[in-house]
């Protein structure tokens, strides 16, 4: 049996567009806890206060503690028994370009560790008064002045990607790249090139896991969804097509993630 405290906070306002929410988490459990981690239109990155977190997927295995996940096209599955506890900073892939200076591979690639990304004293420092803050919105406050520093210095995107990361993710990933690059008056070669180094993936990767994700909340939302209503409503020609990008991106199909997120079926090892 799994037990937790899961406390949510928001970002500092200026912090907008650069980080999606923070989420602490304290669980302990007797028995092995495994999650399905599905690809999403962010950067997690994990400030550990201690306990490891067993990775697998295909650029990930090991254990790991405090580190920077990628902005991936499939999915991970994590592992814990006994305790962890820890804070997740949600980054958006600009964010984590921007905040982190990532670029291109690191921000797809693996994971990174985060003594690696900033420097391993000012990544032990922030675990430290993490630990020791008296509550989740002092936790919070440390996280966003951490961030807010790094804001100081981040790196300029350019503002063509991020017209175009902005118009596929207020569209769910629905619009046409060759449409978008016309737009924005570049071919698609370069449009791809440029949003690949700032973002991770390429415009039509990454379009193709923001209309994944859509269809992962239209799935969450529905007491008894509908496959054909959710495909069309995410953007997918079919039902059928539904399907063959949940068996790429999740690892399984659609029924069977809604049979785990709702504690009806477990992960399979």
């Amino acid at each position: 049996m799994s037990l937790g405290q899961y406390p949510t906070g928001a970002a500092h306002p200026a912090l907008a567009g650069d980080v999606a929410g923070y989420c602490g988490y304290v669980e302990h459990s007797a028995v092995p806890v495994r999650r399905r981690e599905l690809p999403g239109p962010r950067v997690p990155v994990i400030v550990s206060f201690g306990a490891t977190l067993s990775v697998r997927s295909a650029g990930i295995a090991g254990e790991l503690t405090s580190f920077v996940a990628g902005f991936h096209d499939s999915a991970a599955v994590t592992e814990f028994v006994g305790a962890q506890a820890g804070l997740q900073v949600d980054l958006t892939p600009l964010g984590a370009h921007r905040l982190l200076d990532l670029a291109g591979d690191d921000l797809r690639d693996g994971s990174l560790r985060l003594a690696d990304v900033v420097g391993s004293s000012a990544a032990d420092e922030l675990a430290s008064r993490l630990v020791e803050a008296p509550d989740w919105a002092a936790r919070f406050a440390l996280a966003d002045a951490f961030l807010l520093r790094r804001l100081a210095a981040a790196r300029v995107v350019d503002p063509e990607v991020g017209w175009v990361w902005d118009r596929l993710r207020r569209s769910g990933g629905r619009l046409r790249i060759d449409g978008l690059a016309r737009e924005v008056g570049w071919s698609r070669r370069h449009l791809a090139g440029r949003f690949r180094r700032a973002v991770g993936l390429g415009p039509k990767e990454a379009a193709r896991v923001l209309r994944f994700a859509r269809a992962v909340r239209l799935l969450d939302a529905s007491p008894s969804p509908s496959l054909s209503d959710v495909a069309a409503d995410a953007g997918y020609a079919d039902h059928s097509h539904l399907v063959r990008e949940f068996h790429a991106l999740a690892g399984c199909t659609p029924s069977q993630l809604v049979a785990e997120r709702r504690g009806m079926s477990a992960v399979p090892v």
